[in-house]
């Protein structure tokens, strides 16, 4: 099991929910108890404040009783319906860019319980061309997120910059050079390429100076092959292997914030964007 923020939200709900219902059990009526023997036995003129302290709530329950809801309701919008994450590096470009602050489905690929991550409902199997979220497999603790071009039992070529999927070729057509930037750096030699998986299009970098990563794999059953769309800046399935299935966090759907100080600070243009 992973120590991430996950679990720690766990933790929080379990040690806040078990303080709060201890207290209901048997502080709460204890306190009561002492209340009700002061309104009948006490005649001091600070009654009333008396009775009242007798009644309050410890500060460690009231701090409970507060932020277990709050946490719970945390928790599970984050582990069942939606994640956001930072994109920390230029691998995904011109889909994404550094930092982008993403949304991520956590249902797409199958509703699991948090911390552990065990899949108990399956919804949905990743598809080719969907941008995933995972757990890196050389390093769980660790997020990537590529795009799913294989599919458990596809035979992946990677060859000339192309892609092969079961001997039939991802089509490509030019757009141009790369004029942007990335941390205020222009990427140089390299082309903007609209590349089609299935029926969706999607940009890719291909960088001239850069030799290719070539080679061919097989899909393993349960795993997922993924590349970034920077082809030749991407530390990916072609160089690590393919994604367990229990790996998947979920599908990337949209861009809600863009913030890269290096690179001239907010976006406003990327705010909003779904990710294709």
């Amino acid at each position: 099991m992973n120590f991430d923020f996950s679990t720690i939200m766990v933790i929080a709900v379990a040690i806040t929910g078990i303080i709060w219902a201890i207290d209901i059990k048997l502080w709460k009526p204890k306190r009561k108890a002492e209340a009700d023997a002061l309104e009948k036995n006490y005649d001091g003129a600070d009654k009333a404040e008396v009775i009242e302290a007798a009644y309050k709530e410890p500060i460690l329950v009231e701090y409970a009783r507060s932020f277990f809801p709050v946490i719970l309701i945390v928790l599970i919008l984050r582990s069942f319906l939606f994640e956001p994450f930072r994109i920390p590096s230029g691998s995904m470009i011109p889909t994404l860019k550094v930092g982008d602050f993403i949304l991520v489905n956590k249902f797409t690929y199958g509703i699991r319980l948090p911390a552990i991550d065990t899949k108990i409902f399956s919804i949905g199997e990743p598809q080719r061309g969907d941008v995933a979220v995972f757990r890196y497999p050389q390093d769980p603790s660790v997020d990537y997120i590529k795009r799913v071009v294989g599919v458990p039992g596809d035979r992946i070529t990677y060859t000339g910059k192309n892609i092969y999927v079961n001997g039939e070729r991802f089509p490509q057509t030019m757009n141009g050079p790369y004029t942007e930037t990335k941390d205020g750096l222009p990427i140089s030699g390299a082309n903007r390429l609209t590349e089609t998986i299935e029926s969706m299009q999607h940009e890719i970098l291909i960088d001239s100076t850069k030799r290719s990563m070539n080679g061919e794999w097989t899909v393993p059953d349960g795993n997922y092959f993924v590349m970034g769309d920077n082809r030749d800046n991407s530390n990916d399935s072609r160089f690590w292997g393919t994604v367990p299935e229990e790996n998947l966090v979920g599908k990337a759907f949209m861009i809600w914030m863009n913030w890269n100080f290096d690179d001239g600070g907010v976006e406003w243009g990327r705010i909003g964007n779904t990710i294709q």
